[in-house]
């Protein structure tokens, strides 16, 4: 058996862009995927929403010039659309937490940074697959479901290489302008195969729909002027007929390199400096740049009939920095008489190293387990730079020279231990049932911490704040019924999953709160699930309603400190997708986010959650025809609108993209339009940052990113 890659997923379910594009040989209920059980199993034997992006509908949205986070919001039913920065805060899953895998390696750290879509070029894609809702088979972060990403592989016909070159521009300015550069080869024989792919990319300057230059993202920074890189490699072993061994090693790099910044006229005012009438100048230069530096190394070993049993192992390396820019902090200045402004931008450290073994045993033939155990090391650290005030007050805050380095956060480890089983029985042709177990334990230790203030004479002091250790465990179930007629799969499944909430950001806060005194528990979520499926020639679809709901609560105090909240939470909602194919090459489908989220009150009343929490619902409609030769396609975006309780609101919007290419002797020719009527709209990070940081940390315009405008993209690939 071939060994399937990133055996934790793997292969294909649902296409949400095109519908389940079987070939003539193979029928959508006979593709394989690794999911459940994480093991191959047929499309029609999954009692859960899967859903997949193949290679064809990837780069269908890549002509268009969207990232990665944005295609998929644009494209999976469930979840947020995208938040168009370069973080993926609040894009999430039916209403929680989403785990993020690259073949089966998690991208998700215990500190929270949301970057994991930061993290690879979709040239080096392969697919994308999707499992809606809360899962413990996969370990803590996925409470609203997992979305694997599977790279693309070399082939065993020989050289093959593509190359493609293409540009995105909304004609506003001269730095109005994207470039990218793509190389990969691949080839190899029966028994070894290699990739290598190359992808390279510059943006420039982002302007909304009236034209205007898009304001930077300050908080947790954007991808305007940024510079991108992304080396991927991968060699496959066929070892004998019954072992294979991949290796895969990456190296990506995405930091902003530009000198447009954000001016403060008026910082250096006195008595207070004052953030008010910035705008964006030339001349920005600063010793700490917002960028995204990771390296991943990963192996992969199966056995086809070890004890006469299917079993993997994979280990796996992740090292990565996330840095910000830089933000503004109020300082108090007693011998000048004054409130200064001082600002500081950190560095997020973050190694992941680990191993996940499995047997997969046919007990009988109506009768499945699935084995194993998984273990992982995180290790965490953090600092802050501090630039001369002199030189920032001087330049408006766009020269920053380094001044100081101290600890941002405190550094901590987190070991993960868990074993699982996974059974699945099939009673008769219609009927199966499954269930699973995963027992986890999390050891958390937390090292002593400095952490710096003012004091009242304008002075730099620390208090400790002293660490220690503390361990949980978790016990994770999940079951589900599924009933199978013909072309259709209607199954209820009930799930659980965990988070554990972000250390750095819960402790450091005070003595008061150390790991000693306060040890974090895991925030478990539990599921229910009523879905449905058709597989057919003309029609595909796939639905399910959905309930979910947790003892605690994660939020945010007023200095954006993590606490744990004794108050119940929870989602419920629809999320579903249609596609039907015509003759002569149309097709037309819809998909639908419905998510309600409320959180319940000291007295035990259920409120609508915060909209700095809760999901958006969306909805999103397509027409496309193709033949040989030609494509086109014309997609609709749509955000609601939103309210809390407490009378804040999220404000929706309505975009439209188009995509056309051919296919000609010298190579794919693609043209696509985001935003085709020039729609002006903030986003909905823009929105949450807000009501997050103004006014404490500054006014409102500072914090409202604004969505982009009408762009053009035009690519061209030749593979040869």
């Amino acid at each position: 058996m071939k060994v399937i890659k990133g055996f934790a997923l793997a292969a294909v379910a649902i296409s949400v862009s095109t519908g389940l594009q079987a070939n003539e040989t193979t029928s959508a209920d006979e593709v394989m995927v690794v999911v459940g059980s994480r093991t191959p199993t047929s499309i029609s034997e999954i009692p859960s929403s899967v859903w997949v992006i193949d290679r064809s509908s990837i780069e269908q949205q890549l002509e268009t010039g969207v990232d990665l986070k944005t295609m998929l919001g644009k494209l999976v039913p469930g979840l947020d659309l995208a938040p168009q920065g370069r973080t993926n805060y609040g894009q999430n899953l039916r209403g929680r937490g989403v785990q993020v895998l690259i073949n089966g390696v998690s991208l998700n750290n215990s500190r929270g940074l949301s970057r994991q879509f930061d993290s690879i070029d979709p040239f080096n894609v392969e697919r994308i697959e999707v499992i809606s809702g809360a899962s413990s088979l996969y370990g803590g972060g996925a409470t609203g479901g997992i979305i694997n990403i599977v790279t693309r592989q070399g082939s065993s016909n020989g050289l093959e290489m593509t190359t493609q070159v293409g540009f995105t521009t909304g004609f506003n300015d001269s730095n109005d302008m994207t470039h990218r550069i793509k190389q990969s080869v691949s080839g190899g024989s029966q028994d070894v195969q290699g990739y290598l792919g190359v992808a390279y990319e510059d943006n420039g300057r982002f302007y909304d729909g009236k034209g205007v230059e898009v304001f930077p993202d300050i908080t947790q920074t954007d991808l305007q002027d940024n510079r991108t890189i992304d080396v991927l490699g991968s060699l496959n072993f066929t070892l004998d007929e019954q072992q294979s061994l991949d290796l895969d090693a990456q190296v990506y790099r995405s930091q902003f390199d530009g000198d447009r910044g954000v001016f403060f006229p008026n910082i250096d005012a006195a008595p207070v400096g004052s953030l008010d009438g910035a705008r964006i100048r030339d001349g920005f230069d600063s010793d700490r740049a917002p960028a995204t530096d990771r390296e991943m190394f990963n192996a992969q070993y199966h056995h086809a009939d070890l004890l006469s049993q299917n079993f993997y192992l994979q280990a796996f390396y992740r090292n990565e920095e996330s840095s910000f820019s830089a933000f503004p902090y109020p300082r108090l200045m007693p011998a000048e008489m004054r409130y200064a402004i001082e600002f500081g931008a950190s560095k997020q450290n973050t190694q992941l190293s680990g191993f996940k073994a499995l047997f997969d045993a046919e007990v009988s033939d109506s009768l499945r387990m699935t084995y194993g155990v998984d273990f992982d090391a995180e290790e965490f650290d953090a600092n802050q730079m501090f630039f001369d005030l002199p030189t920032t007050d001087a330049s408006g805050g766009l020269v920053q020279n380094q001044s100081r380095i101290e600890p941002r956060y405190p550094s901590y480890e987190v070991d993960g231990l868990s074993g699982f089983v996974q059974t699945d029985w099939s009673l008769n042709e219609h009927w199966k049932l499954a269930a699973g177990l995963r027992q986890q334990r999390m050891d958390v230790t937390v090292k002593d911490f400095n952490k710096y203030s003012y004091d009242a004479m304008g002075q730099r002091v620390s208090v400790l704040i002293p660490g220690g250790s503390n361990d949980y465990d978790a016990s994770l179930f999940n079951a589900s019924v599924m009933y199978r007629l013909d072309e259709h799969q209607t199954w209820f499944r009930f799930s659980q999953g965990f988070e554990l909430p972000d250390p750095a950001k819960y402790y450091g806060k005070s003595p008061d709160v150390n790991v000693n005194d306060n040890p974090l528990t895991a925030v478990e979520t539990d599921q229910f699930e009523l879905g449905w499926r058709l597989l057919g020639d003309n029609w595909q679809a796939q639905t399910s309603l959905y309930y979910s709901w947790s003892d605690k609560a994660v939020t945010n105090d007023a200095n954006l400190n993590v606490i744990v909240v004794d108050n119940k939470t929870r989602d419920y909602g629809f999320e579903g997708a249609i596609t039907r194919y015509f003759d002569d090459g149309f097709e037309t489908g819809a998909t639908l986010n419905w998510v309600r989220s409320e959180q319940e009150d000291a007295s035990g009343d259920w409120m609508k959650r915060d909209v700095r929490y809760a999901s958006v619902p969306s909805a999103t409609a397509y027409f496309g025809w193709s033949n040989v030769d030609y494509t086109a396609r014309l997609q609709a975006n749509h955000a609601f609108n939103m309210e809390d309780d407490t009378g804040r609101e999220l404000v929706g919007y309505t975009t439209f993209d188009v995509s056309l290419n051919t296919e000609t002797q010298y190579g794919k020719f693609s043209l696509g339009i985001t935003n085709l009527l020039d729609k002006e709209y903030t986003t909905v990070w823009g929105q949450r940052a807000t009501a997050f940081y103004s006014p404490a940390y500054g006014p409102e315009y500072l914090f409202n990113f604004q969505g982009r405008g009408r762009t053009y993209t035009l690519n061209w690939t030749v593979s040869y």
